[in-house]
């Protein structure tokens, strides 16, 4: 069963017992604009415990702002009553809801225009009471009454109004504009995890750049990501980056990402010269450059923090630090030892790694050299070959003598080495070079 067909059939089992129900909200608006909703929601006049009832196995994951899910078939929507809201105290949720009777009330608590619209499933009809089919028609973003009221209501809609109008190719209507560049601070009162979220699906849903510079020309970039909008007019060598600052390289990359990329690449993108703003130094002498000494690890700082203060999970953090230490490496691979190069392509989600380097290039010198040699070296070379069996592990050292600690990692390390390079290739050998390497009398020393 589809999100779709679950829905329709939620409407008129809600129809049948005498309720009105209508799909509501964003589902609406991709319907009309020819596109496949990513989930569907149900507007109803029917209470949360006559939905629980009509529903057994839902779950009121709002009964008190009355909304349920409905859960079927691996498909869910949410179903919510027709509500007016009291004020937003914690500039999230009502202080307090009260249910109304008809769906006009209840879409004038909604955000913005355009996901106002609701849809009659039977006959297709559109209810619209706020103007929203126009808007569509014009390509804008507007909110529903006073722009100031609704960004009060929950903060988050600020961040909102720029990811629709990215996605969509729309423009901000000037009134909700002013709103969100006058309002533009607070939207440090949103949680870290809500704002990560949305700053991702603007990453992701394939408009990331006029996200990005939706952000910056709203003032929404400096109270979220301050150490992003610090990059603008941060100046570039030439010789490498002929594109312009640190600002316009991140956006051309930014422009390289498609719909649906993945989340800690598109992170790794935005975060991976993060670090040059602080540590910029403008040329020295006739034949000096601009340099950015130790970007790379203030960078990996810089991430980490953020990550951080975005409530990233521990995986996620550690795959977009990753991207950002080890954006640089790729200029070495020619003249890396066999065993190093191994070791690189072998990092976790090596193709978020390579991915980033592309885009990286593209967008500044468009030297492509690099990335065709590790693309033609993982073509050529068998995956058992980049990652073969080891042939010592801890326990073998111990049956040789070796007492557990610091010395472990160093033989371990030493004979992946040999192996990757291919001087040892069987257990004796790496035996032998383990004992001959690592003496146990000099065990201790070392």
């Amino acid at each position: 069963m589809s999100g779709r067909e679950l829905a329709y059939r939620i409407c008129a089992t809600l129809r049948r017992a005498g309720y009105q129900a209508l799909l509501a909200g964003g589902c609406v608006r991709d319907l009309l604009l020819g596109r496949e909703p990513a989930d569907y929601d149900v507007a109803t006049d029917a209470i949360p415990t006559r939905v629980l009832e009509l529903f057994p196995g839902s779950v009121g994951v709002g009964a008190q702002f009355g909304v349920v899910m409905v859960v079927e078939g691996g498909e869910q929507v949410e179903v919510a009553t027709f509500r007016s809201d009291a004020a937003y105290s914690d500039g999230r949720r009502p202080d307090a809801v009260t249910f109304a009777r008809t769906a006009a009330e209840d879409v004038q608590r909604r955000d913005f225009t355009i996901n106002g619209l609701m849809l009659d499933p039977e006959s297709s009809d559109v209810l619209d009471c706020v103007g929203g089919r126009a808007d569509l028609d014009a390509g804008i973003v507007r909110s529903i009454g006073d722009p100031e009221r609704r960004f009060a209501e929950d903060k988050l809609r600020l961040v909102r109004a720029v990811r629709f109008a990215a996605r969509l190719g729309y423009r901000i209507e000037a009134g909700t504009l002013a709103a969100v560049r006058k309002l533009a601070a607070h939207v440090a009162q949103v949680s870290a995890e809500r704002l990560r979220d949305e700053l991702t699906r603007i990453l992701t849903e394939g408009a990331a750049r006029r996200g990005f510079e939706l952000l910056e020309e709203t003032q929404l970039l400096a109270a979220l990501l301050p150490e992003v909008a610090r990059m603008r007019g941060v100046e570039q060598p030439p010789q490498f980056h002929p594109e312009g600052d640190v600002w316009i390289h991140t956006r051309m990359m930014l422009a390289g990402l498609p719909a649906g990329c993945s989340p800690t690449l598109a992170w790794g993108v935005l975060l991976h010269d993060v670090g040059k703003p602080p540590t910029f130094r403008p040329p020295a002498g006739p034949d000096g450059r601009i340099r950015f000494d130790e970007h790379v690890e203030v960078g990996t700082r810089m991430a980490e923090d953020i990550a951080r203060r975005l409530r990233f999970s521990g995986e996620e953090s550690e795959q977009v630090c990753a991207l950002v230490a080890n954006h640089l490496r790729f200029k070495d691979v020619r003249q890396m030892r066999i065993s190093t190069l191994k070791k690189f392509v072998r990092l976790p989600r090596f193709e978020e790694h390579l991915e980033l380097h592309r885009l990286d290039c593209e967008s500044s010198h468009r030297q492509m050299d690099a990335y065709e040699f590790v693309r033609r070296f993982l073509r050529e070379t068998p995956a058992e070959v980049v990652r073969p069996p080891r042939l010592l592990r801890g326990e073998d050292l111990m049956e040789l003598g070796y007492s557990p600690g610091p010395v472990f990692k160093q033989i371990l390390e030493a004979v992946e080495d040999g192996q990757l390079e291919g001087k040892l290739t069987t257990r004796e050998e790496a035996q032998k070079f383990a004992q001959e390497r690592f003496p146990k009398r000099l065990q201790d020393v070392v």
